[in-house]
C-alpha cells in the first residue's frame, strides 16, 4: 500500500476535478500527510479564506482553477490557473478566494 490516499492511482487525473466547490466554504482533501510532506487539494468559494498562519515547512501552491490571493509576509499576490508560488517556512501567510479558487498545496518539511 502506498502513502497516497483519497485519489485513484495508475490513471490520468485532472486534479481540479478531484475536489468540488461548496457554497460559503473552504474544502480540503488530503492526499498525503506525514513527517516529510503534505499534499492537499483545496477549493475556496469566493470570499472564503484561510487566515494568516505559519507553517513548519516550505509550502508550494499551484492554482488549478479560478483566482486566489496569496499573502506572504504582508505582500499580496494574485494567482491564476497554472501559476504557482512558494510560501516559505515560518513566514506568515494567508490564502483568500478572490473568485472561486482551487489549489494544490505541497508542503515539504526539512529533516530535524
Amino acid at each position: 500500500m502506498g502513502i497516497l490516499k483519497n485519489i485513484n492511482i495508475s490513471e490520468v487525473l485532472t486534479l481540479k476535478d478531484e475536489i468540488t466547490y461548496q457554497k460559503g466554504q473552504v474544502v480540503s482533501k488530503t492526499l498525503v500527510q506525514n513527517d516529510s510532506v503534505g499534499i492537499t487539494l483545496f477549493s475556496f468559494d469566493k470570499g472564503e479564506e484561510i487566515s494568516t498562519h505559519e507553517s513548519g515547512g516550505d509550502a508550494f501552491v499551484t492554482c488549478l482553477d479560478g483566482v486566489g490571493k496569496i499573502t506572504v509576509d504582508g505582500v499580496e499576490h494574485i494567482i491564476k490557473e497554472g501559476e504557482s508560488i512558494v510560501m516559505p517556512a515560518r513566514h506568515p501567510h494567508a490564502v483568500y478566494g478572490e473568485e472561486q479558487f482551487k489549489m494544490l498545496l505541497v508542503v515539504v518539511f526539512a529533516k530535524q
